[in-house]
């Protein structure tokens, strides 16, 4: 497949390696966990799925919780950008007391789109707490061999 992921995961993973969070911090600073994790109201970057057949690629991104109107899909100088963010408020008030609470969750994931994504086709869904994105390919020639004629 041609199109390219880039790792969210190695940066974290060296940071670890390098720093050895494990010894001196067990619990406190593992730096392995994903940034954001929405049910709890941490960072989350959703994993994604990529698809390639012969018309088209597909990705999907696990992205629950979320609505449509959360997720900004674009695609600049090659570079398809998916991001999400989610502000949630929580009030009560009863007689005694007031209580508010403010969350906000974002995310943001890039891929490299390969030279045959025609990007003014992409197609985005969101359903059921999966992304989909299809991306469809332009139709690749390929060219015949020389073929020699003898002069007789």
């Amino acid at each position: 497949m041609s199109l390219l992921v880039r790792n969210r995961a190695m940066l974290p993973s060296l940071a670890s390696d390098l720093l050895d969070t494990g010894r001196f911090f067990p619990s406190m600073l593992d730096l392995d966990e994903d940034l954001f994790d929405l049910s709890g109201g941490q960072l989350m970057i959703p994993d994604a799925n990529i698809v390639e057949n012969d018309k088209n690629f597909k990705i999907e991104l696990a992205a629950p919780g979320l609505e449509r109107k959360d997720f900004k899909v674009e695609v600049n100088n090659g570079i398809l950008t998916i991001s999400g963010e989610k502000e949630e408020e929580k009030k009560e008030d009863t007689k005694n007391y007031r209580r508010r609470e403010f969350s906000y969750n974002s995310f943001r994931r890039s891929f490299t789109l390969p030279d045959n994504c025609i990007s003014d086709k992409i197609d985005a869904k969101y359903e059921n707490g999966i992304l989909r994105l299809l991306l469809p390919k332009k139709e690749v020639t390929i060219s015949k061999p020389t073929k020699e004629i003898k002069v007789s």
